[in-house]
């Protein structure tokens, strides 16, 4: 089991923004609030970070979902700190498949879905549209 599956066991996540995935690969992100893009950009070591810093650890709550075809849901939410806002892919189980959480986005509330995409929307009007199935590999425009 990976440091991400055993922290999203009790539904916590790096408190960092990034990119978290249920077999351990994680990015450092970055979001623009007018472009709707979620940069990837560096691979971040989860096993180092949370080391030097075990403390870094936010726990998160789902405050919208939206059910896929299969059984997997969308899940979007807020973390620990009003200004933390998170979403992902969970299956039928709540189990992990991907996650994004950022420190300053504010909760995500509103989930839409146009195919393999699906768009996130925080209380604070951050908009983020990514692939619903691996959003490092979401297009950039």
């Amino acid at each position: 089991m990976t440091l991400i599956e055993r922290l999203w066991q009790e539904y916590e996540l790096p408190a960092v923004d990034g990119l978290y995935f249920a077999d351990g690969r994680a990015y450092e992100v970055s979001v623009s609030r007018t472009s709707r893009v979620l940069r990837i950009n560096e691979a971040l070591d989860v096993e180092q970070l949370l080391t030097e810093e075990p403390e870094l650890v936010a726990r998160v709550d789902g405050l919208s979902t939206h059910e896929l075809a299969g059984g997997d849901m969308l899940w979007a939410g807020e973390g620990s700190y009003g200004s933390d806002g998170f979403f992902g892919r969970v299956r039928s189980d709540r189990s992990l498949v991907w996650a994004v959480f950022l420190e300053e986005a504010d909760p995500f509330r509103a989930i839409e879905v146009s195919g393999r995409e699906a768009t996130f929307t925080s209380t604070s009007g951050v908009v983020i549209t990514v692939d619903i199935d691996d959003p490092s590999a979401t297009r950039t425009p």
